[in-house]
C-alpha cells in the first residue's frame, strides 16, 4: 500500500494518554451521544483457554486442519504474556511460532480495554450472538467473555453497552432464547447497573444488531416489534433506549433491506438508527457522494421521529481465507476494499462529522475474520499458509497502533476538539 503522506517514521511506536475529560462523568450514566465506539466481538477461543472449545474464530471446523486459517489478518501479540499467547501451526519468517490469543482470556480483554481508553476510544458494544445461546457449553462461553468485559470496563473506566447479534436465529427464537438471556443478564447479573454502563438520554443503552435485513433472516419483524417492546416497557427489565442495526437502505426499505410495511413502524418506536455500511461504501470518494445522497437525509427522518442515529463507518474489508475455508471456489481478492493507510476510514468520518452526526460507530475493534479491525495487527504475519493463503497487514509503513491512534483522531474531530479536514491528519513522532 501506498503511504499516505504525513505519517510519523516508519513503526515509531506511539501511545497517547488518556483524553482529558474523555471519560469524564462516566460513572454518572456515560452517554453515547458524542462518542465513537466500537463493535468488540470477542469471539476468539483458542486450545487450552478453558473453554474446551477449539480454534474459535481463528481456523475453519475448530481447528487448524493443514493449517487452514479463517482471518486475514495475524495479531501483533509482541505486548501480550506468555499466559495469554497460543501456539498455532503457523510460522513467522524468522522460524518462530506464531501465536493468537483468546477472548476468554480476562488480561487479553483487559488490555484491549485498556487500548481504547489509552487512544481517547469512546466505549465498546460487546457483541452477543444469540445462537450462542442454544447450547449450555456455548453459553457459558459468552457469559465468560461478558465477565471478562465487563471486569475489563470498571478497571479501565472505558464505557460498554450490550449488542445482540441475531444472525442465524431461526423463527421464533428470539422469544425463545434472547428473551430469556436478556432477562438473566438484566434481572440475575444486574449488568445495567454496571458503572460504566452505556446511556442514551438517561436510560441504559441495548443494541440489537440484524432487524429488517432481506437475506438470511428466518425470524420475523414482528417478532422485532415485540422484542423492542419487551426491553422499553417490561417492568422487570427497566425501561431501556434501543438502538436497532438495521439494512443500509433502510429509509427507502430496498435492495439490502427487506421492504416489510411495518419496517419503518419498528423504527419509530427506538432510540437510535444504525445502518450497516460495510461493504455498501467502498472507498473515499463514495463516502464523501453519500453526506448528500444517505447521511443528511437518514438523518432528518430520525429527527423527525424523534430518534437518534449513529453511522457506522469501518478501515477496509478483506476476507479471501474465510471465505476459502467455507469451500468458495471464485475467491475474492485480497484487500477488497483499501485501507488507504487510514484515509478510508477518515473519509467516512469526515463524512458522518459534516452530515450532522452526534455518535459514531466503528466497525470492528478485533474482527481480523474480515479484517475490518482496528486494534494492533502484526506487519510480520505466518508465512507458511496453503493453497495460496497469506495474510496481510496494515502496511509495512504503518505502526501496529495506527488505527486505534485514528480512532482516537475521529472522536476528537466528532467532539468539535479538532477541525472538519478531508486530510487525514498529521501524526507526530514521539523523541
Amino acid at each position: 500500500m501506498a503511504l499516505v503522506t504525513g505519517l510519523a517514521a516508519p513503526m515509531t511506536p506511539i501511545i497517547a494518554q488518556p483524553r482529558a475529560g474523555q471519560q469524564s462523568g462516566a460513572a454518572e450514566k456515560p452517554e453515547i451521544r458524542g462518542r465513537v465506539v466500537t463493535g468488540y466481538q470477542g469471539w476468539f477461543r483458542a486450545p487450552g483457554d478453558g473453554t474446551d472449545q477449539g480454534w474459535v474464530h481463528w481456523g475453519g471446523r475448530r481447528q487448524f486442519p493443514q493449517r487452514r486459517s479463517t482471518v486475514d489478518m495475524w495479531p501483533d501479540m509482541s505486548e501480550y504474556t506468555s499466559a495469554e499467547k497460543f501456539p498455532t501451526p503457523y510460522r513467522h519468517a524468522d522460524g518462530s511460532v506464531a501465536h493468537v490469543f483468546s477472548s476468554a482470556h480476562p488480561r487479553t480483554v483487559r488490555r484491549h480495554f485498556e487500548w481504547m481508553r489509552d487512544y481517547g476510544i469512546g466505549g465498546a458494544m460487546q457483541q452477543r450472538f444469540v445462537t450462542g445461546t442454544r447450547s449450555a457449553a456455548r453459553r457459558a462461553s459468552l457469559d465468560r467473555v461478558l465477565a471478562n468485559t465487563r471486569a475489563a470496563s470498571r478497571a479501565t473506566g472505558t464505557p460498554w453497552a450490550l449488542m445482540y447479534d441475531l444472525s442465524g436465529l431461526k423463527a421464533g427464537e428470539i422469544r425463545t432464547l434472547l428473551f430469556k438471556d436478556i432477562r438473566r443478564l438484566i434481572v440475575e447479573e444486574k449488568i445495567l447497573q454496571d458503572p460504566y454502563y452505556l446511556h442514551h438520554d438517561g436510560k441504559p443503552l441495548i443494541a440489537v444488531w440484524g432487524v429488517g435485513f432481506r437475506v438470511n433472516r428466518n425470524y420475523s419483524v414482528e417478532e422485532s416489534i415485540e422484542l423492542v417492546e419487551l426491553l422499553q416497557n417490561d417492568r422487570d427489565l427497566g425501561g431501556n433506549a434501543v438502538m436497532l442495526g438495521v439494512p443500509y437502505w433502510w429509509r427507502e426499505n430496498v435492495r439490502d433491506a427487506e421492504g416489510h410495511e411495518r419496517f419503518h413502524e419498528l423504527l419509530r418506536r427506538v432510540e437510535i438508527v444504525s445502518p450497516w455500511s460495510v461493504g455498501r461504501v467502498r472507498d473515499p470518494r463514495t463516502a464523501a457522494s453519500r453526506v448528500d445522497q444517505v447521511l443528511r437525509p437518514d438523518l432528518a427522518w430520525t429527527r423527525r421521529a424523534g430518534n437518534a442515529y449513529l453511522p457506522v463507518i469501518s478501515p477496509g474489508f478483506s476476507w479471501v481465507n474465510l471465505q476459502r475455508s467455507r469451500g468458495v471456489a471464485d475467491l475474492p481478492a485480497y484487500e477488497a476494499i483499501p485501507r488507504l493507510d487510514g484515509a478510508f476510514l477518515w473519509s467516512q468520518a469526515v463524512a458522518a462529522k459534516q452530515a450532522g452526526a452526534e455518535m459514531i460507530y466503528v466497525a470492528m475493534f478485533d474482527e481480523v475474520d474480515e479484517a475490518t479491525c482496528i486494534f494492533k495487527v502484526t506487519n510480520d504475519p505466518p508465512v507458511n499458509g496453503t493453497d495460496g493463503e497469506r495474510f496481510i497487514s496494515y502496511g509495512d509503513n504503518v505502526p501496529s497502533d495506527h488505527y486505534l491512534w485514528l480512532t482516537g483522531e475521529i472522536s476528537r474531530m466528532l467532539r468539535g476538539e479538532t477541525p472538519t479536514r478531508e486530510r487525514m491528519p498529521r501524526r507526530r513522532a514521539v523523541r
